[in-house]
This record gives structure tokens, sequence and C-alpha cells, in this order.
């Protein structure tokens, strides 16, 4: 019975070649794309799932009193890991570590720049990884020990044993490797090179280990199993508070499970993060899919009028309405076994293209269960979805009226099939609409104002040595007439690596917790950075400037202070305020300026910051940048970043997102239009007599393509009436995660219907101009 199924169905595919190959592609590219996005959302949702404690892991964070607003941060005072570290019983161990990091490493003559992490020694007792040589025990116990991965092992040393090999941390630091560890998955949070443990007889981490208000590093924590985080919390809490006035600020521990797809906090709650990408890709991976299914109904239920007499016949024959639900479920199951074997090609050949923009290392693994289990749940959800309509519909034609030729084919499905279509069309409205919209989003906030101008700011890193030739190599820069302004901060105007309470000063109010950044500068850091100065002014190099300060608009709002210049503030020792410069965006351009304090330090810096004069190549600029910084710095390989280009690394996410979702929603649409191309071709088809016919009685080729596409074009209608208001309400509320916002234009969705209108009279016209500019004699003759 199964092989006459099988035998039949193959059959019918290859006679009906054209309605075969339009579900054939439909298909394909539904479970393509349904692949890739699974493929993606699988490595999101299994980020840092290899750790061997993944459960019982935690990072503190702290939320933080700001402005009458809660403000959520990860970095915490230094001493803060050793103080919890017996504080409790459901404690296993906690751990210190700096944020990620670059160095220069050395070996012999090979210099290069790697990223990892300073870190507690027993790191590796809360985080496993694969340790190809030394152990997790022995790897940190020295401060001089430093643990490669694989990849920097093989870049330093070749096929030689690295183990007690010396390398040298940024020429002034020697360090021996005890251990060699497999390189991070790519879903793994710590992305690393190499790890080294504090040294804690070194003077600036003895004063940090007795540091409790500057909060610069990551704390994390192993607990017991099932451990109560709620008292968890209140112990933490009281135990930070035990060591300041802090008594605003709340801690909590948030588990490895949310560090990902939950790192998003607004007013001190959690409100998701790239959970919510993961579910919208899951839910438009389920809408291509749906939409290859639809076009598969629609087009079996318009050639219904081809398959009835054959129903009629089986009937009459014996065939029960089993028999022929089963048989045309297995033209279903077919179609998709076909396209499924064709979306796997297609995926593995455009697997290396989809990775790098992505940028992760995703892979099909056939050998894999978890590769056959999804192939079996796309291959009968699709078949069953697909070929659920069809068959029950033409399963059920009365047999007798069939072949006395008084059934109308057809016609019980125009509604069913019209609701389809037009299903089809509100989700084409909202994908195009959403499209535009996120792209209008983050264009909106890339042309925010910064308070600085990016554009032809160049960072170089600091080094001692380019610190100790600072004046020279300054006096050189500005001399060449390329470089028109010279500065130093002791972190890059894209980011905040210094967190810090607020000063005192007089009339501050009792118990005021506010959170501000931190920045050391040098003199011409507002001109360099083409800061605008709103009061006051700026360093300039006379020795009053170790005891001023420059506060940005946000800290000067959020201290509520109102004739800031000429304050006292007290903040291990006494600054007077000089200025205040505009804010400067240097944290996520979709939140509010961050409140910035900047006092002068030209010994504590870690990029050299030069504006290129306007006109001048950037070529030249570079080449001329990097032969002063050799003469100065010959120790160091030359590096350099510009400014805008770090800048836009924030969009990152969002880019990649509005990436994907174009492609996507481009794919869907195609899907629809073929479905659409094809559903037009057997309408045309159906009514060939009738448009000869229109032609001998007079009727133009317009009136003809009219009279097709009218039919489409009101389902467009009614899909742009529904489509509207929903997207409307669910790209708001998108929208309102961002404090930075554009508002939804109506006109975005007048010239979206336009444009769909168009899409389909193009299509429908496409398939009706043959037939409308055709001999109506062949349509009329009789054979």
């Amino acid at each position: 019975m199964f092989k006459n199924y099988f035998k039949t169905a193959w059959r019918n595919l290859f006679r009906n070649k054209g309605f075969s190959i339009t579900n054939i592609l439909g298909l394909t590219t539904g479970i393509a794309c349904t692949i890739f996005i699974l493929l993606w959302v699988y490595d999101e949702l299994t980020y840092d799932k290899f750790q061997k404690n993944y459960d019982n892991i935690y990072q503190v964070i702290a939320n933080r009193d700001f402005n009458n607003q809660i403000f959520t941060d990860r970095s915490m005072a230094m001493p803060f890991a050793s103080a919890l570290q017996n504080s409790s019983p459901q404690i296993k161990d906690a751990v210190v570590t700096t944020y990620r990091q670059q160095n220069l490493l050395t070996y012999n003559n090979n210099k290069i720049k790697k990223d990892g992490y300073v870190v507690s020694d027993h790191f590796f007792n809360v985080f496993s990884w694969q340790f190809i040589k030394g152990n997790a025990a022995t790897a940190l116990k020295y401060p001089n020990s430093i643990v490669l991965t694989e990849d920097a092992a093989k870049a330093f040393f070749g096929n030689e044993d690295p183990i007690n090999k010396v390398l040298t941390i940024n020429n002034d630091k020697s360090v021996k490797v005890t251990a060699i560890v497999k390189h991070a998955p790519g879903n793994s949070t710590f992305q690393f090179d190499w790890i080294t443990p504090f040294n804690y007889d070194d003077p600036g981490t003895k004063s940090a280990m007795n540091e409790w208000i500057n909060s610069s590093w990551n704390v994390f924590l192993q607990t017991v199993p099932n451990a109560d985080t709620a008292l968890l919390n209140k112990t933490i809490t009281k135990i930070k508070r035990s060591h300041g006035n802090d008594e605003i600020s709340s801690y909590f521990v948030f588990p490895m499970s949310h560090w990902h797809l939950y790192s998003d906090f607004e007013n001190g709650k959690n409100t998701g993060g790239m959970i919510e990408y993961v579910r919208l890709f899951s839910i438009i991976a389920i809408i291509i899919l749906l939409i290859a299914c639809i076009n598969f109904m629609n087009l079996s239920t318009a050639r219904s009028e081809k398959r009835a007499k054959e129903v009629g016949i089986r009937k009459t024959l014996g065939s029960n309405k089993n028999q022929l639900i089963a048989q045309f479920f297995c033209e279903s199951f077919i179609l998709t076994l076909i396209a499924f074997v064709l979306a796997i090609a297609v995926v593995a050949l455009l697997l290396p293209s989809f990775n790098l923009m992505v940028d992760k290392q995703l892979s099909l693994s056939i050998t894999q269960p978890l590769f056959w289990v999804m192939a079996v749940v796309i291959i009968s959800f699709t078949a069953f979805v697909a070929g659920s309509y069809p068959a029950l519909y033409l399963s059920s034609f009365n047999p007798v009226k069939v072949l006395k030729g008084t059934i109308i084919a057809g016609k019980k499905t125009v509604l069913p099939r019209h609701i389809l279509v037009t299903a089809q069309f509100i989700i084409s409205i909202l994908l195009i609409s959403a499209t535009i919209i996120v792209y209008q989003q983050i264009k909106h906030v890339q042309d925010r104002d910064m308070g600085y101008n990016p554009n032809g700011l160049v960072m170089v890193p600091s080094t001692p040595d380019t610190d100790k030739s600072f004046a020279a190599l300054k006096n050189e820069l500005l001399a060449s007439g390329i470089i028109t302004d010279v500065t130093r901060t002791s972190s890059p105007i894209t980011e905040v690596w210094w967190n810090t309470g607020a000063p005192d000063y007089d009339g501050k109010p009792a118990n005021a917790q506010i959170i501000m950044g931190g920045l050391s500068v040098d003199v011409g850091f507002a001109k360099t950075m083409n800061v605008k100065m709103l009061q006051g002014h700026d360093f300039t190099g006379t020795p009053a400037d170790s005891s001023s300060m420059l506060l940005n608009k946000a800290a000067v709002d959020a201290m509520k202070l109102k004739n800031p210049i000429g304050m006292q503030m007290r903040y291990g020792r006494t600054y007077t305020v000089i200025g205040v410069t505009d804010n400067v965006i240097m944290t996520s351009p979709f939140e509010p300026p961050y409140p910035m304090l900047m006092v002068y330090d030209g010994n504590n810096s870690y990029a050299n910051n030069m504006r290129i004069k306007s006109g001048v190549p950037a070529q030249k600029a570079i080449a001329f940048l990097e032969k002063v910084f050799k003469k100065y710095n010959p120790s160091v390989p030359f590096e350099y970043k510009f400014v805008d280009q770090e800048f836009q690394k924030k969009f990152i996410t969002e880019e990649l997102i509005s990436k994907l979702t174009n492609i996507f929603s481009a794919l869907a649409i195609f899907i629809c239009c073929l479905g659409l191309a094809g559903l037009a071709s057997f309408t045309i088809e159906k009514r060939f007599r009738e448009i000869g016919v229109r032609k001998v009685l007079g009727a133009s080729v317009q009136q003809l393509l009219m009279l097709i596409s009218k039919e489409f074009l009101k389902l467009v209608v009614i899909a742009f009436v529904i489509a509207v208001p929903l997207t409307y309400w669910l790209m708001n509320n998108w929208l309102e995660n961002y404090n930075y916002r554009i508002s939804i234009s109506l006109w975005l969705f007048v010239i979206v219907g336009f444009a769909m209108f168009a899409l389909t009279l193009a299509v429908v016209s496409l398939n009706t101009i043959k037939a409308a500019t055709g001999n109506p004699v062949k349509s009329l003759r009789t054979e």
C-alpha cells in the first residue's frame, strides 16, 4: 500500500513539473531560512553551558541610586571577593577579575598584542576550560604565571613545548607559561588569549585591595547547589555596606544563565536583552516556514479541478477517504523531503558567509542526534501543515458529482485561500515596515550628537616609553602640520573604565549615592576632542591643574549644582572645579549621557589622542604617526584606532539584527511572491477561455490585467488595514526599550502600502500579460 502511495505521488510530481518546482523552491527557501535561524538561536541559547558549574555561577551586581533612578552596575571594588569568600555557607568560592584587556606579549623577537584577564588565583576552581597541558590546581599558583590558549601558544612557540617558557608582558613583567587550554568557544562570555593572576605584592594591587570606593573589577561567585539567592543578596549587601557609606545601593547575584540573554536592566529591573531577538527570530523562522506551507496549500487547492476526476475515480474503485488523505500527505512528505535535502545543501554552501556575517562559528553537525531530531521535527511539521488542508479538502469530493461534471471544483476553497493570501500580505507589510523602522532607529542614534567630533580623531595606546617622552613626541606631532591637537586619557573616549561615587562637597544631600564615571586627562582635552566648554576652562598645564577638576553637564545636574565653578570637591583630596563640559556619549549611544568627572593626571594614561588636520589624507597621517611613534617607542608594534570606527562598534548587535531582519524579511517576501505568481498562473489557466472571449469582444490588455489583478489587490487593501495598527503597536513597544528613539511616521505605512500594492500588481501582471496579449483564437478553438 505504502509503496503504491509513493509511486503515485512521485508520478504526480513529475506530471505537474511547474507545480512541483514552485513548491520545492518555496519550501527549500523556507526550510533553509529556518535552519539558519535555528542554528543561530541554538548558539545563543547555549551560551556558557559548557561550564561545569553553569547552574551555580553568579556575578555580583549592584543597583545604585542615581538622581532618583536606579543604575545597574557590574563594576565592583577589588576587595569585595575576598570579603565574600568565607562570609556564607552558601558561597563555595569567590573570584575577582579585571575587564578584558589587551597587552603586548613578547617572546624573543615575536611581539603580539593579545587579549586576556588578570584574575584571582583560584579562577579555574570556578570556571572550567579544557586543559591541554598543565592543570587547574597549579596553573595560577604563582604571581608570575600565565595560561595561554592553544592558538596563542602556537603563535609564540610554534610546535615547541610552551610549558615553562618565559614571556614578557608590556616589556616590563616576565611571566612563565604554566598551562595551555583550548580556545574559548564562540558562545562563551569569557573570550581570551591569556590568563594571569593578580600579584598581591604589587604596590598598585595592594592599594586597590584596600580601596572600597572605586569600582573597576568584576566579582563572581560559585554557590552550593540550590542556593537561597534572596538570603545571599542580603548577605552581600550587608557586607558591602559594612565597608563604607553605601546605604542606598543594593547588591544581588546574577546567574550565569542570564548573563548573555538577559543582560539589560532599566531602573534596577531586568528588562531582557538578546532573549528578545532570540524570540523574534524564532517567530520569524516559524512565519517563514508557514508562508512556504501556505503556498503549498494555496497551489494545491487552486489546482483541485485537475485532481477532482482522479479522486472521483479512486473513490468509485473503492478507495476510502483515509486512503486518499494518506496519498495526499505522501505527496506533501516527498516534496518536503526533497526540499529539506536541497535546503541542507544550500545551508552547507552558504554557512561560511553566514558565519562571517553573524561573527560565529556555527556548524551543521549531521553526526549529532540533535541534528536528526531537528530534521524529523522540521520535515514532519512542514509536511503535515502544508499537506493537511489540501489532503482533507481533495479527499472530500463527492465522486458522483465529480464524474457527472456538476461539481464546481475550487469554489469552497476561495474564502480559505483568500484568508491565507491575506495573511501572507499582512506578514509582508509587517516585515517591510519593521525592517524600515529598525533601520531608522539605528540611523537616528548614529546621527546623534555625541558631544565631541570623532572624525579625524586617532587613538594610539600609551606605553611607559611614550609617557616618558610625551612632551617631545607631542611637540614633533604638532610641528608637522599634519596633527593639530594632542592629549592623553586614561581610557578610550568611547568607554568608561572608572566608576566611582560622587565627590563630597558642601551641601551634598545626606546618603546621596551618585555613581559617576571618572577620567584622567591631560592638557588640551576639550580642544582635542572638540568638546564644548559650557562654563570655565580646560586644563592649561599650570601647577594648579593637579588640584583641579572638570565636570560634565550630566554630573552637574545629578549633583544639583547651581554654580559649580570654584566649588571644592573632596575626592581623596580637595579639588577645585574649573570647568563644565558638554555631555560626551562614552557608553551606550542608546542611553542618556553618563555623569563624568575629569581630573588632570599625565602619568595615568591609556591612549594618546590626536586630531588629524582637516584635508590631510588618512593614509598619509597614519604613515607619519607610525614613523614618530616608532622613534619614541621602538619596542612596541605601532597600533592605532580611529575613534569613529570604534564608536560604530557599539552598534554591532543592532546592525547585525537589522541585517538578519533584512535578509529573512526579503526571503519571506520572495516566498510570498513565488506563491502569488503560482496562484496567479493557475487563476489565469482557469480563466483562459474567458480572457479569449473578452478580447474578441474588445477588451484591452490593460482591462484584462486589471480584471485578474483586482482580486489580489483587494486582498492587499484588507491586509494593509489589519497590518498597520498591528505593526504600529508591536514596533512602538520595541522602541520603548530606547531612551533616545524615533517616532513612527504614518507616512511610512502609506509608502509600504503602495510598495506592496505595486509589487502585487507587478507579480500578477507578469503572469497575466502572456494570456492577455495572446491570440484569442487559440484559447477559443475546440480540440
